[in-house]
């Protein structure tokens, strides 16, 4: 039997560190006990750092901002928050990062290595911290929950999210109009506000949005996807915003009410153009003969008198219109519908105006 050597030992193990802690190793001699856990060290500088989990020692402490750690190399990991050093580069994209473990998890980006695997559903991660959270789907672990409301999260972001909710708290401001968000998220779409940046382009037509939520709606009218249904009348929609605004329609709320005259609207939009009839503000102004309108949609229909656009065809002998509601009266010629009905005489009219007069007929025979 060969005897194991300090000379034989360092040319088979390649190891420069102390011998007489490397030997441990091959003895498996552990010395130093944990008398709280009864784990074993080869080392009492390795106990030493252990014990800290059990005593929560953190003897190093940031002279910057006065945090405190367990051991010396954490500390140091912290300081490059203060300075900004990023030792650790990417070949790649020459991006830096102030932990190699940083680094590790973004070359993957580049290698597309995703070594966290999910055993129920396959799906791969390139971050194990991404694995452990994506399991709480299978699991329906949610063990992040609220004080206040005792509403439960997979995530501690998403609870940390939700506590604004109830603080108030939006610590994301706008550098330009000093607008705050309680999300970052939500501060980086708005600030496309102002830089005009719509990183989201439809693969069909090519529109692009500053949300990505934009362009999923917008994917709706390609797809003809509508996954928002009423639960009355199975009226589907392909918005979210849309369900609750129809919902409006069975229920009969009217959330939206002026101040002035106490008159209710199912929709804020509604509300903000009827403020206008107390304010006398007419926002839409029209480039070619300077008429002001309270709407929108007035000052499109009023256009069409320069453009001479009439965008509302009549599928039955093409005679086209400058709005819709003409085509509608229109489209009784050829369906012979009359709804308005004199209660006189029961004449039946196509058209209002045409009733009125006919009103009057009566009211002359009876003076």
């Amino acid at each position: 039997m060969s005897v194991h050597t300090e000379k034989k030992l360092y040319q088979r193990c390649s190891k420069n560190s102390n011998l007489t802690t490397h030997l441990k190793l091959h003895v498996n001699e552990r010395a130093y006990q944990c008398s709280e856990c009864l784990k074993d060290f080869t080392q009492k500088s390795y106990l030493t750092k252990h014990l800290r989990l059990h005593t929560g020692e953190k003897p190093y402490q940031c002279s910057e901002c006065l945090k405190a750690f367990s051991e010396k190399y954490k500390l140091n990991i912290h300081l490059r928050v203060h300075t900004g050093e990023k030792p650790y580069q990417c070949s790649e994209c020459l991006k830096a990062f102030a932990k190699q473990a940083g680094l590790s998890k973004h070359i993957r980006i580049h290698t597309g290595e995703r070594p966290y695997k999910c055993l129920e559903c396959i799906k791969a991660f390139t971050q194990k911290s991404d694995l452990i959270k994506h399991r709480r789907v299978h699991t329906g672990e949610k063990p992040y929950q609220c004080s206040g409301c005792l509403k439960a999260f997979t995530q501690k972001l998403d609870l940390t999210r939700h506590l604004r909710v109830h603080t108030g708290e939006k610590p994301y401001q706008c550098s330009v109009c000093i607008k705050s968000f309680s999300r970052k998220t939500d501060l980086n779409s708005h600030f496309r506000i102002h830089t005009g940046e719509k990183p989201f382009q439809c693969s069909e037509c090519l529109k692009a949005f500053s949300k990505k939520s934009g362009l999923k709606i917008h994917i709706r009218v390609h797809t003809g996807e509508k996954p928002h249904k009423c639960s009355e009348c199975l009226k589907a929609f392909s918005e979210k915003s849309e369900l609750i605004k129809h919902t409006r329609i069975h229920t009969g709320e009217k959330p939206f009410k002026c101040s002035e005259c106490l008159k209710a609207f199912s929709q804020k939009k509604d509300l903000i153009e009827h403020i206008r009839v107390h304010t006398g503000e007419k926002p839409y102004k029209c480039s070619e003969c300077l008429k002001a309108f309270s709407k929108q949609s007035a000052l499109t229909r009023h256009l069409r008198v320069h453009t001479k656009e009439k965008s509302y065809q009549c599928s039955e002998c093409l005679k086209s219109f400058t709005e819709k509601y003409k085509l509608n009266i229109h489209f009784r010629v050829h369906t012979g519908e009359k709804p308005h009905q004199c209660s006189e005489c029961l004449k039946a009219f196509r058209v209002k105006s045409k009733l009125i007069k006919h009103i009057r007929v009566h009211a002359r025979e009876k003076l």
